[in-house]
């Protein structure tokens, strides 16, 4: 088992697909983000049935980073409700993997205990 995640979310645009692409990449909360053609997707909003296209976007992290991932990305995403679903990576090509680690700033350090 890693501790690397894959989080799932949709947007109304390419152009936002591609802003919070760059923008969790670039503030170091993904190592890399996929960013697929529209999607269909059918759900209730408001008591209503929608149906909408939309981007999704598979983000690659890790389980400590996916934790600040949910703080900020209210945030950083035009949705009022933003999915963001963190899906655990059980295992995967260790090239892939270390890439990942090279690419995703490493966990804080836990501060030590307190002897007292």
């Amino acid at each position: 088992m890693t501790d690397k995640i894959l989080a799932f979310t949709t947007c109304d645009s390419q152009a936002e697909a591609h802003r919070l692409a760059r923008a969790l990449v670039d503030g170091n909360l993904a190592a890399c983000v996929n960013i697929l053609p529209p999607v269909t997707s059918v759900y209730r909003w408001k008591g209503k049935i929608e149906e909408t296209d939309e981007w999704l976007l598979l983000i690659k992290t890790s389980a400590p980073l996916f934790e600040n991932l949910k703080q900020q990305f209210p945030a950083m995403h035009s949705y009022e409700v933003p999915e963001l679903i963190g899906v655990p990576i059980l295992d995967g090509a260790a090239p892939y993997l270390n890439w990942l680690d090279e690419n995703l700033p490493a966990p804080p350090l836990s501060p030590p205990d307190d002897p007292t």
